[in-house]
């Protein structure tokens, strides 16, 4: 994947303005990519891999994680559940919005039509999306991309201010259903639904090691739920989209120490507010609570994600000033330039170790060995990521999107790397959700 990004004036806007009062600064035409928000697109990609791999694994929905889980598998699985699940999705969606402005800027630079070269892009998306849901992963998230993402064609011109709002007032909308919601079902005696979970348990174990031909049913059977899914998250995703929107055109994850007070107090409240009710879902998620409590908790989740969300990103921006963190940044980059290949790369990989296109381990694995195998591999994505990069201006994913974007192949352009600073060269606006 590729951030970039005109350079700035030195000017900085003052850090205690909201995001509705924080003036957009003019650049030259020039672009330069944005490291930081490579960075942080490849750390998300470790959180969505985490959060994947469970439900791949055949362990989602398994409390306790599952009936031989040992002590280090409850471990393993609770902390995916209380640091990792809700919270990365959101985070990549909010990266998506800020990359959205990077290609209006791109479409203006070339003097491109913009809303005829975005269609492209969505639908692009959507079909590698629907191809990527039936032949791998049912839990696709490059289709719901691909339809919420005609909220920001749509919201293209506003201002940012009131873009900000309309973010505001969705999650507040989405948080209060959710709060309604929760109530409702704690309320409500959840009866046999661990004969129910047993037998769906078995359905998926017998699809995913079976042949092939099985494995794509099972995806396509999933579709429900991922419907069904689309309506639960997709509030909070808007959100997150616009969100993301405001910062790209504000330019607010540039030069972090400008912002470094700003950044800690997101940072410190995040944690205050996302950690406690990531607790909470994973306690009902997985255990102890009962399973009356699994659905309200994991709504009450949903709602503290952001905050959760936004204390990574934030951490991590004002990290990658210091000189150990640049190295992080510099190390995770590479793969968040790529990150549709790799996140494809990731599906490929779990089809081939849980279903019958390979080993057909679906069931079959504790929690901790798929954690740790899912971190080693994540490890080999960056060390090929790097090589890769240093190589090539595109993924291979990459340089398809691109090519529908632009309806041809991508031309070769001077490849640049630079931080938040605006120094160095550019190319290319992200080819990745």
């Amino acid at each position: 994947m590729t951030e970039t990004q005109p350079p700035r004036p030195n000017r900085e806007a003052n850090v205690s303005q909201s995001p509705d009062t924080i003036a957009p600064t003019a650049g030259p035409l020039r672009p330069h990519r944005i490291i930081e928000v490579d960075a942080l697109r490849g750390f998300a990609l470790c959180g969505i891999f985490l959060a994947n791999v469970l439900v791949m694994a055949g362990l989602d929905g398994q409390r306790g994680g599952g009936p031989d889980a040992t002590a280090a598998d409850q471990v393993a699985h609770w902390l995916v559940m209380m640091l990792v699940q809700t919270k990365f999705y959101l985070l990549f969606s909010f990266l998506f919005g800020y990359s959205f402005t990077l290609q209006m800027a791109s479409a203006e630079r070339d003097g491109a039509s913009f809303r005829p070269r975005m269609l492209r892009r969505l639908l692009g998306l959507f079909v590698i999306g629907v191809l990527h849901a039936v032949l791998l992963y049912p839990g696709d998230i490059l289709t719901t991309y691909a339809v919420l993402g005609l909220v920001l064609l749509a919201v293209r011109a506003a201002d940012p201010a009131g873009v900000w709002r309309a973010a505001l007032w969705v999650y507040g909308a989405v948080a209060t259903v959710y709060l309604l919601l929760a109530a409702l079902l704690a309320l409500v005696d959840p009866g046999d639904e661990d004969g129910a979970l047993a037998t769906r348990t078995a359905e998926l174990t017998a699809a995913y090691r079976g042949g092939p031909g099985d494995v794509v049913r099972a995806n396509m059977d999933a579709w429900g739920d991922l419907v069904a899914g689309l309506f639960m998250m997709g509030g909070m995703v808007v959100a997150a989209f616009l969100a993301g929107f405001v910062a790209g055109r504000r330019r607010l994850l540039t030069d972090a120490p400008a912002r470094a007070d700003r950044l800690r107090r997101i940072c410190l409240w995040g944690f205050a507010v996302g950690l406690p009710g990531g607790a909470l879902m994973a306690a009902g998620m997985v255990g102890p609570l009962g399973a009356r409590w699994e659905v309200p908790l994991f709504l009450v989740g949903m709602i503290t994600a952001p905050a959760l969300s936004a204390a990574y990103a934030s951490g991590l921006l004002l990290w990658f000033t210091t000189p150990r963190g640049a190295r992080l940044a510099a190390r995770l980059a590479p793969a968040g330039r790529m990150a549709l290949t790799n996140y494809l790369a990731q599906s490929l990989v779990m089809a081939l170790v849980f279903t019958g296109y390979g080993a057909a381990l679906y069931g079959r694995a504790g929690a901790a060995a798929v954690v740790g195998g899912a971190l080693v591999f994540y490890g080999c994505q960056l060390a090929a990521s790097a090589w890769l990069m240093k190589r090539h201006r595109l993924g291979p994913v990459e340089r398809l999107l691109r090519a529908v974007t632009l309806w041809g192949r991508p031309t070769p352009r001077a490849q640049g790397v630079s931080g938040g600073s605006g120094r160095g060269p550019g190319q290319d606006p992200p080819d990745t959700p």
